[in-house]
């Protein structure tokens, strides 16, 4: 079986260096029996797909160079949220490519707890969605509760009448929309045509 190893830390101060995890994960792919394709290590926060190497395994996984992704563990691989995380293996898993976690065994795809551990993140991932959703419910009901009016202002006909006349007069959307006090999109929303 061929196998990526992906490593990774978010910076190198305080000491972190993913030479911390190659070693290990290297020997443990050796006693697997597993050819090494390739390593991908990075040095950039988990909290973003946008990494180079990220997107690199991800891209040659799209190719199938290799039958699956070892990394030290799941906060290693992204740190993005459980949502986010479990698509990133549910596309490895779309390509072919099976992933496993060294220092949590229950997590491999290739092992018999595969569709329990995918399960119970697809429950979190939901729950995750529902709290976010809340949280956003909450907060717009606590402006509301200040007074703050949600949603686009209304225009005044008087207003509309201001923008109308002016632009039949030839003034830009520009200056109108400075003398009037609105933006150039209300003005070229009511002007004259």
């Amino acid at each position: 079986m061929r196998v990526a190893i992906y490593a990774r830390v978010s910076t190198r101060d305080k000491g972190q260096s993913t030479d911390n995890q190659l070693p290990d994960l290297r020997r443990y792919a050796e006693v697997q029996g597993w050819s090494i394709y390739k390593e991908y290590a990075e040095e950039e926060s988990g909290g973003t797909a946008n990494r180079s190497k990220f997107q690199k395994l991800f891209a040659d996984a799209h190719q199938r160079k290799f039958d699956l992704v070892l990394f030290w563990s799941l906060d290693r691989f992204s740190r993005e949220g459980v949502l986010p995380t479990l698509q990133h293996l549910n596309l490895l898993e779309s390509y072919g490519v099976g992933f496993k976690s060294y220092t949590e065994q229950y997590l491999d795809s290739t092992g018999i707890f595969k569709d329990a551990v995918i399960s119970i993140l697809a429950v979190v991932a939901k729950q995750e969605r529902v709290r976010l959703s809340e949280r956003t419910k909450a907060g717009l009901a606590r402006t509301v509760a200040k007074g703050t009016v949600l949603g686009r202002k209304a225009v005044a006909p008087n207003v509309i009448e201001e923008i109308r006349r002016l632009s039949g007069e030839g003034r830009s959307e520009r200056a109108i929309a400075l003398e009037l006090g609105v933006s150039k999109g209300i003005v070229g929303k009511y002007k004259v045509a």
